[in-house]
């Protein structure tokens, strides 16, 4: 099916399979965090992450996953477990709709940092659609930035360059490492560099909770792996304004597991964004159709 899709299109839609996957993902881990120490969640997800990849690793041999250049795998690991510790931090305290539209802000960054680092080019509707979008998330968050909780979108926020500078990264190395080497790498860099605060705060899960960080294992390597590809597709910067469909999954997952009822504020900022999403990728299809033309 993606072979019958241009590129630009077929990372998009990966981009917004990876977003809901990873949404789907954050109810389990905001549960888990809720229940056990968040940075034991932390660990946890990734080192189950790895666990799940480790049949296809024997299967290939481990000299296919060996990277080239492990500098920028370990490079990502430690930004992206930083970034990780400020987003588990906040996590138990923020509702489920207003995180995912706080870690909206990344786009920007990413798109900034797509042009400096990566010298993509950028046209005016992929900007006007991050500036539209990003308008709509400030709808969400304001509200959460002046009540008594303050300080914990603050937290989250700061994750937030952090995260695009992650997904830099794993931009870059898509041009030397196949997806699969690249989420295995960051499985095990990210277990690494977040075990020594797990163990200083380790509770003993029930076994429930080892069932739960099992499938949160899998559904983090697979929405990793979809992303990975997604930008091994497209440009990183075409991804970025998909992104911003994240808050509609999240507000209905979160009216559905955690009976959370989005704000006025909250759907004012989901149908901007929806609007942002829907023109950039009418946009993005235009381009890619006269490219291949």
């Amino acid at each position: 099916m993606l072979g019958r899709m241009s590129p630009v299109l077929a990372g998009m839609g990966l981009a917004a399979l990876a977003g809901l996957t990873l949404c789907a993902l954050n109810v389990l881990l905001r549960i888990l965090a809720t229940e056990l120490p968040p940075f034991q969640v932390q660990f946890l997800r990734y080192f189950f992450g790895l666990l799940v990849l480790l049949p296809w690793m024997v299967r290939d041999g481990l000299a296919a996953y060996r990277p080239n250049g492990l500098r920028g795998q370990l490079w990502r690991g430690v930004v992206h477990a930083l970034a990780l510790y400020l987003w588990f931090a906040a996590m138990p305290h923020i509702a489920f709709a207003d995180m995912a539209a706080i870690s909206f802000t990344s786009p920007l960054f990413v798109m900034i940092g797509a042009v400096i680092f990566l010298r993509e080019k950028m046209f005016w509707q992929r900007w006007a659609a991050a500036a539209f979008g990003f308008a709509g998330v400030l709808v969400v968050v304001a509200p959460q930035m002046t009540g008594a909780g303050g300080v914990y979108p603050l937290i989250m926020l700061a994750s937030a360059p952090l995260f695009a500078a992650s997904f830099l990264i794993a931009k870059a190395l898509t041009r030397r490492d196949r997806p699969e080497v690249i989420v295995a790498w960051q499985s095990l860099t990210v277990s690494l560099f977040s075990l020594p605060l797990a163990l200083y705060v380790w509770e003993e899960p029930t076994l429930r909770q080892w069932g739960i960080v099992l499938v949160c294992g899998a559904m983090g390597s697979l929405g990793h792996w979809l992303l990975t590809l997604a930008f091994k597709l497209a440009d990183i910067s075409t991804a970025q304004p998909v992104k911003f469909l994240d808050l509609i999954w999240a507000a209905a997952l979160g009216f559905l597991i955690f009976a959370e009822t989005p704000t006025s504020s909250t759907l004012l900022g989901a149908a901007v964004i929806f609007i942002a999403t829907s023109w950039i990728a009418r946009v993005e299809a235009r381009r890619g159709k006269i490219r291949t033309e």
